[in-house]
Order: C-alpha cells, then sequence, then structure tokens
C-alpha cells in the first residue's frame, strides 16, 4: 500500500472539511427516522432527506451542502455475516448542489479530494471513472480537464450509469473505481472494471441530475440542474486501510474486539464463528444508532425492524456459547468509536443500554420458552425425511412464542430445510382478517349495518363553542332498520345535520345528554362518528313520537363534559411531564380520557421509579397551579410544526390541524374538548404506573373532582384511625409506632410463656418416660402447637437426657406434624431421628427426615396418630436387638 492511511472517523472528517473549503454548508446527520416521507421506514441513502431540496418543493439553508448521512439498509440482511461486503448500518459521505455547480466542479472535485496529498492521497493510476453510455459531457471533462487517458475511461448503459427511481428527478452518473490489485480479483483474462469479483471496487458516484423523467420513459431537461455525490465512508476506509471488508476497518473492528471479549469467540477461528461475530458487530451499530433516534422495539415498522436485528445478535451470541444477555455491554464501544461524530450517543448512553438489555432479557425468555417446542417440530419433520418445515407449524411458533418468521426460516437452514413461507403468510393473512373482522369499523354504515346513503349530510360539529344547539333530525335506525319515525321506548339512533355532542375520538369518551322537542326525549349514551362523517347518537327514546325532519334541541350534560375536560387537558400536561423526567423517547401510544379520570398509554422501555413519578406528579400540579391558559386554533399543518406542536405518533392529519397549546409547557395537535385554564383541572394524582407491552407503560391517573373526592376518603379513614388510636390525626403516626413496639413486647413476653410451658412440660415428661432397651422412650400428642413450640420442647428432652428417644405428635386442622430427637447415647446406639421420624410419618400416609439428633415429618391420616406414636417403641427394640 503506497497511500497513506486514514482511520474511519479522520476520513469523515476530512471529506466534510474538503467540501467545506468548496463553499459547502455543513449539515450534521439527519435522524434515521424519515420525516414526511412514508414511503420508506428508514433513511437509506444520503440523499433521500434532501428529496423536498431537490425537487425544489422546499428552500435549501444553502444550495451547497455536505453531510455525512447516518443510513440502514435491511434488503439484505439474510446475507450480512455470510459475507464481507454486506451490512445493515452504514454512513454515506455526500455533496450536495441545488440547481448551482454541475458536472465541471462535481468531477473535479471527487478528483482532487481523492488524489491530493494535502487530503486522501490515493495513487491517480489506481482510479478508473466510468460514465453513462452517451454522456459525451463527462467523457470530456475527465479526458480534456482531468487527463484521464480514454482507455481508462468506460462506459457502461442504464443499469449501472443511469439513476432513476420511478417518476421523477434522474441523471446519469459518473462513478470512480479503485483498483486494489490482482490478489483481490478473479484471474481470469479481461478482468477490468465492471468485473464482479473484489478488485475494482467502487468509492464515489457522481449522479447528475438533469432530467425529469414522467414515468412513461419521457425525458425533460431540468431547469435546475443537480448534484447529488454518494460515497460509502467504510468502503473508502477499506481502500485507505487496505483491509478486506467493512469488518475489517478500524471502529468496526474494535467493536468486534469487544465482542469477542463477551463471547470468547475470536475472528479468523472458524468460518461459522466469523459469520456470528459479523452479525452481532453489525447488528449492534444499527441498533444503537436507531435507538437514539427514537426507535423502540415493537412488532411492527421501524420498530420491527429494530427488533429483529436485536434477536439476530442475541441468537447468534447463543451460537457461540453466550446465554445470558451481553449486547448491551458492547454498547459502550459502539458509542466510543462514533461520539466525535454523534455526541448524541454519549448524551443517550445510559437510556440505549437499558432499551437492549430489556429487549434481550425479553427475547431471552421467548427463545427458551420456544426452543424445546421448536425442536420437537424440528425432529418430527426430520423424522418423516422432509425437507420443507410447515407454514403452520412456523406460524404457531410466532403466534405462541413470539418467533418471527425470519428466525424461524433461519434456524431451518442451518439443518437444510426451508421453511413454507407462502403457507405462513396465509396463515397470518387469515389471522388478520379475523381481526379485521373484529374490529371492523361501521364506515359509511349506520347502526347495525345499516347503510346510510350519500344524500344523509355529515353532522357539523358545534361543540367546541355551544353545551346545546337546535339541529334538524336526519336520520333515524332502530331495529337494524332506517326509519322514518320511532315510537317511544324504542333503543336507536339518531343522526344530526348539527351536534354539540362529540362523539368519542382520540381517546375522548362521546358526551351524554338528551336530544329533546315538545313532548319528546330521547337520552343520549354514546356517541360515534362513522367514516361518513355522521355522528350516531345511540339511546333511548323516553317520550313522545321522533321522525325524519323534527327541529330538537340538542343538549349535552355539562358536569360530566366538564369533568372530560378536565381530564383531557391533564393528559397533555401529563405528556409533557413524562418527555421532560424520562426524556423525549417518550410517545403517546394510546389513551382514554373520560370524567375526571385518564389512562396513558406511552413508549418506555422500564417501570418509573418512586421518584421519577412524583417528579412527573408534582410537574403536572405545577402546571395546574400557574393556571395557564389553553388557547386552540387551527393552522396549516407545516405551520403548526414549525411551532413545535407535538403530533400523535403514526396519527395522520389533513391540510390544516387543531392545535392546543398550554403555556410553555405543552403544545400538541389534538381535536379533542379541554379547559380554557389549567387552573380549572383541579388536582391530578397518579393512581397506578405498570406495563401493558413490551417498551410501553400505563399510567391511570385522576383530577378534578375524583383526586378532591379520593383525598376526602383519604382524611376521613385518617380520623377514624386517629380516633380508635385515641390520638390526633397529627400524632398518629407516632401513636403506631408506639402500638408496634408495645406489640413486639407483648409477643415477646407470650413467647417466653409459652416456652416456659413447654419446658415445664417436658419435665413431667422425663420423669414419666418409658425404658426400652435402656433408652428413655417419650411420645405425646398436642393440638395447635406451632413449629417452634415443638422444637423448643425437643431441643430441652434432648439436651436434658442424653438417652431420651422422643416423638411429638401436633395436630393442625387435617395434618398432623411430627418431630423425632434423640440423645447422644441414643444415637450413639444407632436410633437417628431421621429414620424414626421417617418410619412414624408413613404410618400416617406421609413422609419426613432429618438430622440424626432431630427430625420433622408429618402426615394426614390422623386417626392412625395413636398407632404411629405407638409404634415408635418397636422401632427402638427392633434397632437395638
Amino acid at each position: 500500500m503506497s497511500h497513506p492511511y486514514h482511520g474511519l472517523n479522520e476520513l469523515r472528517e476530512m471529506f466534510l472539511s474538503f467540501f467545506e473549503s468548496k463553499g459547502h454548508l455543513r449539515l450534521p446527520s439527519f435522524s434515521l427516522v424519515p420525516q414526511n416521507d412514508k414511503s420508506i421506514l428508514l433513511i437509506n441513502a444520503g440523499m433521500t432527506p434532501m428529496k423536498p431540496w431537490f425537487k425544489g418543493e422546499e428552500e435549501p439553508p444553502c444550495h451547497r451542502v455536505c453531510t455525512c448521512q447516518k443510513c440502514i439498509r435491511t434488503g439484505d440482511i439474510d446475507n450480512v455475516g455470510k459475507t464481507a461486503r454486506h451490512g445493515t448500518y452504514f454512513e454515506m459521505l455526500g455533496n450536495f448542489s441545488f440547481g448551482d455547480y454541475f458536472k465541471h466542479e462535481a468531477i473535479a472535485w471527487s478528483w482532487e479530494f481523492l488524489t491530493s496529498p494535502q487530503w486522501v492521497g490515493l495513487e491517480a493510476d489506481r482510479l478508473y471513472p466510468s460514465i453513462y453510455l452517451d454522456d459525451d459531457e463527462a467523457f470530456d471533462i475527465w479526458n480534456k480537464e482531468i487527463g484521464i487517458p480514454k482507455e481508462r475511461i468506460f462506459r457502461f448503459g442504464k443499469e449501472d450509469n443511469f439513476w432513476e427511481h420511478g417518476s421523477g428527478p434522474c441523471g446519469p452518473c459518473s462513478e470512480i473505481y479503485y483498483d486494489r490489485g490482482p490478489e483481490y480479483g478473479c484471474g481470469k483474462p479481461g478482468c477490468t472494471v465492471g468485473c464482479d469479483c473484489d478488485r475494482y471496487i467502487e468509492i464515489w458516484n457522481n449522479v447528475f441530475s438533469q432530467f425529469d423523467n414522467d414515468g412513461q420513459g419521457h425525458y425533460t431537461e431540468l431547469k435546475q440542474k443537480n448534484i447529488d455525490t454518494g460515497m460509502g465512508l467504510e468502503r473508502l476506509a477499506c481502500v485507505c486501510q487496505n483491509v478486506e471488508s467493512l469488518f475489517d476497518v478500524d471502529t468496526v473492528m474494535n467493536i468486534t474486539h469487544k465482542v469477542s471479549q463477551l463471547t470468547g469467540a475470536h475472528y479468523g477461528e472458524t468460518e461459522k464463528r466469523d459469520v456470528s461475530l459479523r452479525v452481532i458487530t453489525d447488528h449492534i451499530r444499527s441498533a444503537t444508532f436507531m435507538i437514539c433516534d427514537g426507535i423502540l422495539p415493537s412488532n411492527e415498522g421501524r420498530g420491527y425492524v429494530l427488533r429483529r436485528l436485536l434477536r439476530r445478535a442475541a441468537r447468534h451470541g447463543k451460537l457461540l456459547g453466550v446465554n445470558d444477555p451481553f449486547l448491551y455491554q458492547v454498547v459502550d464501544t459502539v458509542i466510543h468509536e462514533n461520539q466525535g461524530q454523534y455526541p448524541d450517543l454519549l448524551e443517550k448512553q445510559t437510556y440505549i443500554t437499558k432499551v437492549i438489555r430489556t429487549e434481550e432479557e425479553n427475547f431471552g425468555r421467548t427463545i427458551d420458552g420456544g426452543m424445546k417446542i421448536f425442536s420437537d417440530l424440528l425432529a418430527e419433520h426430520q423424522a418423516k425425511g422432509e425437507k420443507i418445515f410447515s407454514g403452520a407449524d412456523a406460524f404457531r411458533l410466532y403466534d405462541t412464542f413470539g418467533f418471527p418468521i425470519d428466525l424461524t426460516a433461519e434456524m431451518v437452514a442451518e439443518q437444510g430445510m426451508t421453511v413454507d413461507e407462502e403457507s405462513f403468510r396465509q396463515l397470518m393473512q387469515e389471522q388478520k382478517q379475523r381481526a379485521r373482522e373484529a374490529r371492523k369499523a361501521l364506515g359509511d354504515l349506520g347502526w347495525a349495518g345499516v347503510e346510510f346513503g350519500k344524500d344523509i349530510p355529515a353532522t357539523e360539529f358545534v361543540g367546541y363553542d355551544h353545551n346545546e344547539f337546535d339541529a334538524t333530525v336526519v336520520a333515524l335506525v332502530a331495529d337494524d332498520e332506517l326509519r322514518g319515525e320511532i315510537p317511544a321506548g324504542s333503543d336507536a339512533v339518531v343522526v344530526l345535520d348539527r351536534s354539540p355532542f362529540y362523539a368519542e375520538m382520540g381517546g375522548q369518551v362521546a358526551d351524554h345528554g338528551t336530544i329533546s322537542a315538545d313532548g319528546v326525549l330521547f337520552t343520549v349514551s354514546d356517541v360515534q362518528k362513522n367514516k361518513g362523517g355522521k355522528f350516531m347518537h345511540y339511546g333511548r327514546l323516553t317520550e313522545g313520537t321522533l321522525h325524519v325532519g323534527d327541529t330538537v334541541h340538542a343538549a349535552i350534560d355539562t358536569e360530566r363534559r366538564k369533568a372530560i375536560r378536565r381530564a383531557h387537558s391533564t393528559t397533555h400536561l401529563l405528556d409533557a411531564a413524562l418527555k421532560k423526567v424520562l426524556g423525549e423517547h417518550v410517545h403517546q401510544a394510546g389513551s382514554l380520557v373520560e370524567p375526571d379520570r385518564l389512562r396513558f398509554d406511552f413508549t418506555h422501555f422500564e417501570a418509573i421509579t418512586p421518584e421519577e413519578l412524583h417528579q412527573v406528579e408534582e410537574l403536572v400540579n405545577d402546571a395546574i397551579l400557574e393556571g395557564y391558559p389553553v388557547v386552540t386554533e387551527v393552522l396549516p399543518i407545516e405551520e403548526a410544526k414549525k411551532k413545535g406542536a407535538v403530533a400523535m405518533f403514526g396519527e395522520k392529519y389533513g391540510d390544516t390541524v387543531r392545535v392546543v397549546e398550554m403555556g410553555d409547557v405543552s403544545i400538541e395537535f389534538c381535536g379533542g374538548t379541554h379547559v380554557d385554564n389549567t387552573a380549572k383541572a383541579g388536582p391530578f394524582r397518579v393512581k397506578s404506573e405498570t406495563s401493558v407491552a413490551s417498551g410501553v407503560r400505563r399510567i391511570e391517573a385522576t383530577c378534578g373532582k375524583l383526586t378532591l373526592q379520593s383525598m376526602e376518603r383519604s382524611q376521613g379513614v385518617l380520623h377514624k384511625a386517629a380516633q380508635f388510636l385515641k390520638t390526633a390525626p397529627a400524632s398518629l403516626l407516632e401513636r403506631m409506632e408506639q402500638q408496634a413496639s408495645e406489640m413486639k413486647q407483648l409477643r415477646q413476653t407470650l413467647d417466653k410463656l409459652k416456652s416456659e410451658a413447654s419446658l415445664g412440660e417436658a419435665k413431667q415428661f422425663l420423669a414419666s418416660a418409658k425404658t426400652v432397651k435402656g433408652l428413655h422412650v417419650i411420645t405425646t400428642t398436642r393440638t395447635g402447637m406451632d413449629t417452634a413450640a415443638m422444637r423448643t420442647m425437643g431441643d430441652f428432652l434432648r439436651d436434658k437426657d442424653p438417652s431420651v428417644v422422643a416423638v411429638i405428635a401436633s395436630i393442625n386442622g387435617e395434618k398432623v406434624s411430627f418431630l423425632a430427637v434423640c440423645g447422644k447415647e441414643a444415637v450413639a446406639r444407632g436410633i437417628k431421628a431421621g429414620d424414626l421420624v421417617r418410619s412414624v410419618s408413613a404410618v400416617c400416609g406421609g413422609k419426613g427426615g432429618g438430622k440424626p439428633d432431630s427430625a420433622m415429618g408429618g402426615g394426614t391420616e390422623l386417626l392412625k396418630v395413636d398407632d404411629a406414636l405407638a409404634s415408635v417403641d418397636d422401632f427402638v427394640s427392633e434397632k437395638l436387638s
């Protein structure tokens, strides 16, 4: 290797500094979570976060930008570890122009950076550019301006040198290949740039975005021509460090060293172990960065990608003989190698470590629970000589034990088998269909499947400003049918053109109230909104007859609405408090808002400590006491986001959104009803904090009148307790401590009296002992004697008379307990308490055992207790005969 050695972190900084010197604005890496782009789960290329700038939809902060972008690609996850080139996490270096410079500058700067001794300093004669087949402009720049001989410039077709992705901006590419030398080649005659072997490796790709593809194969020149340069940081490091693969690059290999230290497996021992080491190293890098960007393990979306990576890495740990969680211990090394460029890793180190450890522990239980079943199922297939593991069995492992299909597929592949994934997917689809049918929304249907029809308008909600409102009945449903009228006594659904009733949405329960007219009263017990926008008022007509077309007066239960408002506003304050105490990873995962009561589900990886819960409760109450005005306004969604409004994760929103703002504490998208000042929410109190799913916690709490009522009940109990103990409430704790101390003394005195009584009885037993073969045999029966008292009596007998052999029986309910003791002389002569109590207990259908001088046993056949005690004489006689 004749070029200088450069570490990966050094190369990253070198690239960004170089393009800063060319007038580029250095931007930090965007999050791995795409923003306003639902076409992908995770950022997978350097230019992906900048699509709006490339398309001209948004103005970039600068028309020249350079970045080092974190990327995740999981399309080849099954090959990760099996080859030296595949990985899920990588960093993409990029310089970008949005309508500024074009081919001349892009090509010149790429060449300068790679070959200049001031920068990377690669040997120019090892570099080979490629261009699109008919891009003569790029050819002339390479040939005439850079000075590359024409025989070293390669022309390739669309598949290799034209970048496009469906319709939209696209254009030709110019790549730069590095010749690693014949030792990396295939040895075939004519091996050159474009060969599939590892000799010529692409290290730079200039994309000239100059056309617009209409999706039908028609290309027109773009008014704004762009440059999109991509270069894999790890790949460049491979060249600069002259190593085999990305796993041999300095920072990555340091992670592998840590994995080796924890597993005892070392790189290069066997190919099988190398695969596991590569999988673990790659996946723990990906997981660390994903969690840092707010992703938590789950069973869907990007959370499932994370869970899959962690579980795959954990299983390869098991293949290396590590059965306990260990991945979390690698996090420190991953962060140490990357914290210079990504300081937020260090800030979230404790959190990242805890998330990974929790997922490892959960997976350990999953694996342990399902591996026996998997092994049995596998053995059944192998016994039949089958090479296909059934989809039904794979589904059983998934449905019962949480085995992802890819994990099952990987495990059976190691046995030379495949999974019937088509059958598995069919079973999954059937399960999803059953679930969909179970929770199927009413859609544009009314009650019990009645079709309303498009001629019935959507209901206008007027409840933000009105508690009661005059409206027109536009539809009635009773007995599963649309009706023109309904009589008194009917359970029905009423649809109005306008309504002050809030339909159950966003976790907030529906309003209750009445719909009335002269001689007519309909009591509303629930309100649902269907997909057609119609508010369905469920209830019972208690008076009169109601007709379609009637003008009615709709009025909500205002006290109930006030209580719901208090709970909903408190929920927003709770969300903000949790983020402040636990971290920004907290996202709402569901809620229920009822009158003065709330349930809030949120993403978090472990139980909240009592101290944290106290902090949360205190922050919410502080916000209530501050009396912040609650301001609601409808804004364009982009304006709302710029204000910092928090959207519920995974929710879909239109062009305009309703924003609820509470001072500088909380600002969220929300369509619910709220108090106009936080002070009206009343006292807040957490009732419980529990787990509802992996990575999801639940808080249940009260506010307003419910909290006051709870406080009043607690105060009442406090006063009654104080009266009972004849003291003041303020002195109750002191009085209870005094009572506890007196009780302790009384118990000690009682135990002493019981002991003295037992010892008194024991002395009498010694005086009346029966002599058998020179030993003093004692048997007695007691009712309700506890074990401690039996041992006290037995120890006294054993210590007082070396020749004693005693058995004490105590009957408690439907069981009998036996204690056998033998003095020193009795033990020396061969009588052992353990053997004796075992023999005695057997008479009563039980078992026993213990030491030679003291042993316990028991039985359940109470009618044979006398027989059992009578057998003691025979036991001693037989042993000594």
